[in-house]
């Protein structure tokens, strides 16, 4: 009898799938060639402007949670690139729906007819959207919308004609025998082997290439902007205002100065190296945004005019991103150099009716300060410097704002556009549940329990050096305490913070007892405020609560005789 063979709607889920993996390269290898719209990024940055506030706020707790766990490299830069992942997935899982259900309709229509027009119909639709979310958000494609709109259309049109074809040569007449059956199963996984292949070879080749143009860009980046492998005080030569401090940091606590190659970074787009801002002919307009007012910029600063026109103010700040976990490593220190907002605003005509500034940043990231605490605080500065050189484009080029005791969610980078407004407004976190104020909470963090470095005191007993920062934005640490196994608070070493806007590295000298124990740090911030230590989560305030770490720790040998100074 006849065995009825139509390829499933599983059949097409497969095939759908397969075949969006070698798009997904080639749209990669059009965005490092020529700039073109990668549609894994677009995808996923239109959703997280789009979709409702709790679901992007579970999903980046959930990217977090998993990035935690992980437990290495830098937590920005996996955070970004679980999010890229996680496109890429979304794009895969789309071109999967859309096979199964491309096949369950030919199956329906009882189509044997060979025509390439149902499947480039199919492309035709499932790019509709794409080209709207490119057209949406994109940052890194060319300047023109048409060439990008042709480069979607191409790449989801070759989908659909592969996926038709493949559901041709799949739907072969209907089998009479059981032995022709299995000859006929036999040959679809010959096909989907063959397939695969194909699909393997061009996917690397895309891939490849598209990676290969990437590292070119990355390095041309690094070049144009002289940037030293560590700028850290060790690799420059230049001594900390702290240098003399008889109090030394434990060994294993982190420097403290980031070296500038790893100073996190959290960012809105899913390719920030896309942000490419030129500083020639680069303006900075300020505009009344006020109802009534002239559209006409107030004023318009060249990079050049914000660098020579007014006094340079240089200060070695420690920022921090609001979702950082308690011990995250999503806080850094580094050396800024910009030209204070006071200045800049009595260099113009500011508006009678303006209250606030909304700056706007190359990345459509948006927030608001306010004209009074502008005006009561000279240290707000446009900075165009980390570390004595230019911004960099992953940074933030060509100017991004500094705004003490705040969290990074609201200093704008890739700044382009700045207005006067006429009452408040919620930025682009705020809009999305984060805190209004978003002013930093204090923190303090272990950073090393250097069993390695163990030493004997005087009296032989056998020390152990931990130690680690301790934060609370402009408002300064008075003090540190850490104990052990639940113990007594004990009062730890502060050493001198290179700024009063830095975090302080503290030591604490713990005599030596085998077995595992629980270390815990706690701290006090200047005015005798201490650290809160009921635990919350980071949204949308920031995260509280006391960090702590658990160590094994066994006999000791060959310890030092001398105590190292502090």
């Amino acid at each position: 009898m006849k065995m009825n063979l139509k390829p499933s709607f599983a059949w097409g889920v497969l095939i759908g799938g397969i075949l969006m993996i070698p798009l997904v390269a080639l749209s990669f290898l059009g965005q490092q060639a020529a700039r073109l719209a990668f549609v894994p990024f677009d995808l996923f940055d239109w959703m997280a402007r789009n979709l409702p506030s709790a679901l992007i706020g579970a999903g980046r707790a959930t990217i977090e949670e998993v990035v935690a766990q992980l437990q290495f490299g830098n937590s920005s830069d996996n955070a970004k690139t679980a999010e890229n992942l996680i496109g890429v997935l979304i794009v895969l899982v789309i071109g999967a729906i859309a096979g199964g259900l491309f096949f369950f309709i030919m199956n329906r229509l009882d189509a044997n007819k060979r025509s390439a027009l149902p499947g480039v119909i199919l492309g035709a639709i499932v790019s509709v959207p794409f080209m709207l979310f490119s057209l949406a958000v994109n940052l890194d494609s060319v300047a023109e919308p048409l060439p990008a709109v042709i480069w979607i259309l191409a790449l989801f049109g070759l989908w659909g004609w592969a996926v038709g074809w493949s559901y041709q040569r799949l739907n072969v007449p209907a089998a009479t025998t059981d032995t022709a059956a299995r000859m006929q199963n036999l040959d679809r996984r010959t096909f989907l082997v063959q397939l695969g292949a194909a699909t393997a070879t061009l996917t690397v080749v895309g891939a490849g290439l598209g990676t290969l143009l990437s590292r070119r860009i990355e390095e041309e980046v690094a070049s144009t902007v002289a940037l030293l492998p560590d700028a850290t005080a060790e690799a420059t030569g230049e001594p900390l205002p702290n240098a003399g401090d008889p109090v030394e940091p434990a060994p294993g606590t982190r420097a403290e100065v980031t070296p500038l190659r790893e100073h996190y970074r959290i960012d809105i787009v899913s390719n920030p190296m896309g942000i490419i801002i030129e500083p020639e002919g680069y303006v900075l307009p300020f505009v009344s945004a006020i109802a009534g007012a002239d559209s006409t910029p107030i004023a318009q600063l060249t990079l050049d005019d914000i660098r020579n026109n007014f006094d340079r103010i240089e200060s070695y700040l420690t920022m921090s991103c609001i979702s950082n976990r308690v011990g995250g490593d999503l806080i850094s220190s580094l050396k800024w150099t910009g030209a204070g907002m006071q200045d800049i605003l009595a260099s113009m005509e500011v508006p009678a009716n303006a209250t606030h500034l909304k700056i706007f940043g190359g990345d459509n990231f948006d927030e608001t300060v306010a004209l009074d605490l502008i005006a009561s605080d000279p240290r707000i500065m446009l900075a165009y410097e980390w570390a004595d050189q230019p911004l960099t484009n992953r940074h933030g080029f060509p100017l991004r704002i500094h705004i003490p005791d705040l969290y990074g969610m609201k200093q704008p980078k890739w700044i382009n556009r700045i207005e006067f407004i006429e009452g408040d407004q919620e930025g682009y976190w705020v809009r999305r549940g984060w805190d209004k104020e978003a002013r930093v909470l204090a923190t303090s963090v272990i950073d090393t329990v250097a069993t390695d470095s163990a030493y004997t005191d005087e009296a032989g007993t056998p020390m152990v050096p931990i130690g680690g920062i301790a934060w609370a934005g402009a408002r300064g640490i008075s003090k540190v305490e850490v104990r052990v196994d639940d113990g007594e608070w004990v009062e730890a070493q502060l050493r001198s913070p290179i700024s009063d806007r830095t975090w302080r590295l503290w030591r604490y000298d713990w005599a030596f007892t085998e077995g595992s124990h629980t270390f815990e740090v706690r701290c006090v911030e200047n005015g005798d405020v201490p650290q809160i230590d009921a635990v919350a989560g980071t949204q949308p305030s920031g995260a509280t609560g006391l960090h702590s770490v658990r160590q094994t720790l066994n006999g000791m040998t060959a310890l030092t005789q001398v105590p190292p100074p502090i």
